[in-house]
C-alpha cells in the first residue's frame, strides 16, 4: 500500500451506461474501497444510465462508493446546464473536501477538472482526469471539434495529472496543442483477466445453441454498442466478400444502441447471414466471445478497446481498424491484425485470411494472450493508479 494514510477519492463521470470508460471508473472505485480508502462517485441523471447500451448503476451501487448523482451533469453540449452542473461539482467538492479528485470522460473532465480546481484549497484536492478517449473526430461539425479541443486546453491547465490510457491518447493532446506528452502518465485501462481467461467451451456451445448454429459453423462477431463510428456498417458492407471465400460464414453483432434499426435493416439484405444477438449479460460474456472463431472490431473512433483485451482473454482471435490505441492490443501480425480505416475491401480479405488459417490465428490469439495478461490487468492499474496518488499526495 503506497499511501501513507487512507484518503478520500472522489471520481466523476457523466454517465454510467456499459462502456469502457464506466467499467475502468467502477473497478477504479472498487479497488480503492477494498484498500481502505473512502471513495465517492458523482454522475449525471438516474435516467440516462438506462439506454439501449445498458447500464451499470447496479454495479456502481456494489462498487463500495458513495454515489453523488448531479443532475445537471449531461452529455450533450448545453451552456446552461453546463453552468449548473460546475455550480453543483463545486459544491460537492467543497462539501466532501476530498484528497483527491478524478475525473473522466469529456464532458465529466472539462466541467468536473474546473469545479475542482476552482474549489482548491491549500493545494487540496489533487485533481487528476483520465483520458479514455479522444472527444473529438472528422465526422464532427468543425464548431464542434473547435470548441471541444479549447475546451481541453482550458482545463489541461486545471488538473495536476492527466492520465492516457494509451500512449496514442497522449500524442493525440500534444498533436492537437492540449498538452504536452510530458503531462501524461500511461495507466492502461485494466481488465479482470481471471473472469475471462476462465472461460470454456461449455458456455460457448451453449450460447451458439441457442442461436441455432452448429459447431462447424465459422463464426465472426462485432461485440460493441450499435453506434456508427463502431463500424457496423462496414463489417456488413465486407461481409459478402468474406462469404465468397468462407462459405457459410455467420455474422454476429453483440450489443444493443441507437442505431439498432439501421443496423437491422442493413442487415436483412445479406440473406439470414447476420444475426443481431443484442445484449449479453456481462457474467455471459466469456462464454459469448469463446464461441466466436474470430472478433472483429473496425471501429472508426477508440481509446483503449476493452473488446479485444477481453477477446484475447479468452483466447479469441482478433481484427481490428489501425485507429487510437488499437495497436497497443492489436499488434499487427503479433497479437492480431489491422486494417487501414474504412478500407473495406481489406478488411473483408483480412478476415477471410484469419477463418481460412486457422492455426496461425490462434497462434496470434495465444500471443495476444500472453500480451494483454502482462499490460492491461486490473492489478497493473490498481497499482498505476496508487502510484501516481501517492506522488501527488507528497507534493
Amino acid at each position: 500500500q503506497p499511501y501513507c494514510r487512507p484518503v478520500r477519492i472522489l471520481h466523476v463521470i457523466t454517465r454510467l451506461i456499459l462502456g469502457g470508460a464506466q467499467q475502468n471508473t467502477l473497478m477504479s472505485c472498487a479497488a480503492q474501497a477494498a484498500d481502505g480508502h473512502e471513495v465517492h462517485l458523482a454522475f449525471g441523471p438516474v435516467d440516462l444510465h438506462d439506454g439501449p447500451e445498458g447500464s451499470l448503476l447496479e454495479a456502481a451501487e456494489q462498487c463500495g462508493a458513495t454515489l453523488h448523482v448531479i443532475d445537471p451533469l449531461v452529455r450533450e453540449v448545453d451552456p446552461l446546464r453546463d453552468v449548473r452542473a460546475y455550480r453543483a461539482l463545486k459544491r460537492c467538492v467543497r462539501g466532501l473536501r476530498p484528497d483527491v479528485v478524478h475525473t473522466h470522460s469529456s464532458k465529466a473532465g472539462i466541467v468536473g477538472r474546473g469545479a475542482a480546481w476552482a474549489a482548491r484549497d491549500a493545494g487540496l484536492p489533487k485533481v487528476v482526469h483520465t483520458v479514455h478517449g479522444l472527444p473529438w473526430n472528422d465526422a464532427q461539425p468543425a464548431w464542434k471539434r473547435r470548441l471541444f479541443i479549447a475546451s481541453e486546453r482550458w482545463a489541461a491547465r486545471r488538473c495536476d495529472a492527466l492520465i492516457g490510457i494509451t500512449a496514442a491518447m497522449a500524442e493525440a493532446f500534444e498533436a492537437e496543442g492540449v498538452a504536452p506528452r510530458d503531462r501524461f502518465v500511461e495507466i492502461p485501462s485494466g481488465v479482470d483477466l481471471n473472469v475471462f481467461s476462465g472461460a470454456d467451451d461449455a458456455g460457448a456451445d451453449r450460447l451458439r445453441q441457442q442461436l441455432g448454429l452448429p459447431p462447424e459453423v465459422p463464426l465472426v462477431g462485432l461485440v460493441a454498442r450499435l453506434d456508427a463510428l463502431k463500424g457496423h456498417a462496414d463489417l456488413l458492407a465486407a461481409w459478402p466478400a468474406v462469404r465468397v471465400r468462407v462459405p457459410g460464414a455467420h455474422l454476429v453483432f453483440i450489443g444493443d444502441g441507437h442505431d439498432a434499426p439501421v443496423v437491422r435493416e442493413a442487415a436483412a439484405g445479406l440473406g439470414g447471414a447476420v444475426t443481431l444477438v443484442g445484449r449479453v449479460a456481462l457474467h455471459d460474456m466469456p462464454a459469448a466471445y469463446r464461441m466466436l472463431d474470430l472478433c472483429v472490431l473496425p471501429s472508426h473512433q477508440e481509446g483503449q478497446s476493452r473488446v479485444l483485451v477481453e477477446a484475447l482473454a479468452c483466447g479469441t482471435p482478433v481484427v481490428a481498424y489501425d485507429v487510437g490505441g488499437m495497436p497497443s492490443i492489436c499488434v499487427d501480425g503479433m497479437t492480431g491484425r489491422l486494417v487501414r480505416p474504412g478500407d473495406t475491401a481489406a478488411l473483408g480479405g483480412v478476415v477471410a485470411w484469419m477463418l481460412e488459417n486457422p492455426a496461425r490465428a490462434a497462434a496470434l490469439a495465444r500471443n495476444g494472450r500472453a500480451h494483454v495478461e502482462q499490460r492491461f490487468s486490473a492489478r497493473a492499474m490498481r497499482d498505476g493508479l496508487a502510484e501516481l496518488y501517492a506522488r501527488l499526495m507528497k507534493q
